[in-house]
């Protein structure tokens, strides 16, 4: 791993809760990470702390096999080779947007500094914008151009501190498919924080999911997704809910019995003696819950999201028990109308009942 963080605690002077607590992952060289979670969490504390603007009490910080930070030693920020990209771009107005990018590039001689310059304006798409000042550009263009700077000295890390926040929801998503091209055509590794969970999957690797100061789980978007390490994690990721269950052993078979039907054929299930007379709560997705006319459950539509291509539908069953389904756009249906439903579920997520 070429980024190493081990066991890291970041604590406030008079505050009683660590900032960090404890956090553990690893980065490989050319891979691109996302903190996500809550606000307050702790993701910015850590990112801040690998970049050596905030001092750890425990643990380990390791950069390509070089200890960073640890206890009793402490490598400052600007030794660390770091780059770093933050909220508000921090350009310099009375520059241009070749000096803003050549601003970090003073070591190296006039001819090289304008190839390097002209390189990276050319691997953000900005080659022709040389000369022009940041109030001339968007915002996504001003983003580009603070990308384009953190990328000239060719730092060993590229951090970067929700760079995208101030931007309006469909240029993120869009600007974020953009960058991991970016990243990846540079061979940059990186690590993001956001609070977006569309742009931690359109940008990342690894993704961490931070909670009061600790990292649940870091891991693949489709693992956390479909295999959550916390409770937390899998109502923090995606539409769901958790529902009572019980687990069977049936003709040496799991089955799972749930408010909205047996589930049978499942892999992944745990065995009933895991919890107590077989009693838990099972996460059902949105895209568990299959909408069908002809099934025996029926569910009362009580709140409906339009997506565009689908409705996110809360629906509740007669027992009172709420769940969730993506159902196509096509199929209008009007709040507090019955409609039929099925779970089509593949393995099954479980934890001890709330």
């Amino acid at each position: 791993m070429f980024l190493e963080v081990s066991e890291l605690t970041v604590r406030y002077p008079g505050r009683r809760a660590a900032a960090v607590e404890s956090v553990s992952l690893g980065l490989p060289a050319g891979g691109i990470g996302v903190l996500i979670g809550p606000s307050g969490c702790g993701k910015t504390t850590l990112l801040r702390a690998i970049a050596g603007l905030e001092q750890a009490q425990t643990g380990e910080i390791r950069l390509g096999g070089e200890a960073v930070s640890q206890p009793g030693k402490h490598i400052a920020a600007e030794a660390r080779r770091i780059g770093m990209v933050f909220q508000d771009y921090a350009l310099f107005p009375h520059l241009d947007v070749g000096s803003n990018v050549a601003f970090g590039l003073q070591g190296l001689k006039p001819a090289e500094r304008k190839a390097r310059v002209a390189q990276v304006l050319a691997l953000v798409g900005l080659e022709r914008a040389g000369r022009l000042f940041a109030h001339q550009l968007s915002g996504g263009q001003q983003q580009r151009v603070a990308l384009a700077r953190a990328l000239a000295p060719q730092p060993r890390l590229l951090l970067l501190d929700e760079p995208f926040s101030n931007l309006d929801v469909e240029l993120r998503e869009r600007l974020a498919h953009e960058l991991r091209g970016i990243l990846k055509a540079a061979g940059a590794t990186a690590l993001f924080v956001t609070h977006d969970q569309l742009e931690a999957f359109a940008i990342g690797d690894l993704i961490g999911v931070m909670h009061e100061g600790r990292l649940h789980q870091w891991d693949e978007a489709y693992s956390l997704y479909h295999r959550p390490a916390t409770r937390f994690v899998a109502d923090f990721i995606g539409h769901g809910v958790f529902t009572p269950a019980t687990l069977h052993e049936v003709q040496g078979q799991i089955v799972v019995d749930t408010p909205v039907g047996r589930l049978s054929d499942v892999t992944e299930c745990p065995l009933p003696g895991a919890f107590e007379g077989g009693q838990c709560d099972v996460l059902l997705r949105a895209d568990d819950i299959v909408h069908d006319d002809d099934a025996p459950v029926k569910a009362q539509i009580i709140r409906k999201a339009f997506r565009g291509s689908e409705f996110l539908y809360t629906l509740r069953l007669a027992s009172g028990h709420t769940v969730m389904a993506h159902v196509p756009s096509h199929h209008d249906h009007t709040l507090g109308e019955w409609i039929g439903i099925r779970a089509q579920v593949d393995h099954v997520v479980t934890f001890q009942r709330a």
